[in-house]
């Protein structure tokens, strides 16, 4: 019994060379009749961004893309509610692209306005908290949605109101209670 113990390891070896073997044959005769073995190509990068402002400038086409896209699903809309088209481009089905260095839009301007905000509020304020890790984004405020929801605490219904220190209390003290309690 012992004695078959090396022999399977050794025969699981060649097994194993032999099936590298077979494949790296087979895909050298793949690739000679041909056919391709390699990884798809990624898809071409987006062209280098024009018009940062407020941006860092060293940003690459797929960094703004990214970013852009994250602002998209923390607000809940289209890359058309900021961008401008340039009804002189269009694409494959006849629809105007858009130009994304245009600053016709005063939404984009607010973009730009929110998003210092969000990067003051990040450094100045969140990274002075001992272990918040969490920065503020669009999401943070607008969750979703273009104009940031109101915020109301549940429960704040069942709770008293705070009076005002020139309202007289419901409670007014009596002779002979002691007000520094």
């Amino acid at each position: 019994m012992k004695s078959s113990l090396p022999f399977l390891s050794t025969a699981t070896s060649v097994l194993i060379v032999a099936a590298a073997g077979i494949c790296t044959f087979g895909a050298q005769n793949t690739s000679s009749r041909g056919g391709s073995t390699a990884a798809p190509s990624p898809p071409p990068a987006r062209p280098a961004p024009t018009n940062l402002k407020v941006l860092p400038k060293d940003l690459t086409g797929d960094q703004v893309n990214e970013l852009m896209e994250q602002w998209k699903s923390g607000l809940g809309m289209n890359c058309n509610a900021c961008h401008a088209e340039d009804r002189e481009k269009v694409d494959a089905d006849g629809r105007p692209l858009l130009n994304f260095a245009d600053d016709s839009k005063p939404e984009k301007a607010t973009a730009r306005l929110m998003y210092t905000m969000t990067e003051e509020i990040n450094q100045k304020y969140i990274a002075r908290i001992d272990s918040s890790g969490v920065p503020v984004t669009c999401g943070t405020c607008h969750r979703g949605h273009l104009g940031p929801e109101p915020f109301a605490a549940p429960g704040n219904e069942a709770r008293p109101k705070p009076q005002s220190p020139m309202q007289p209390s419901a409670n007014p003290p009596q002779d002979g209670d002691n007000a520094s309690r």
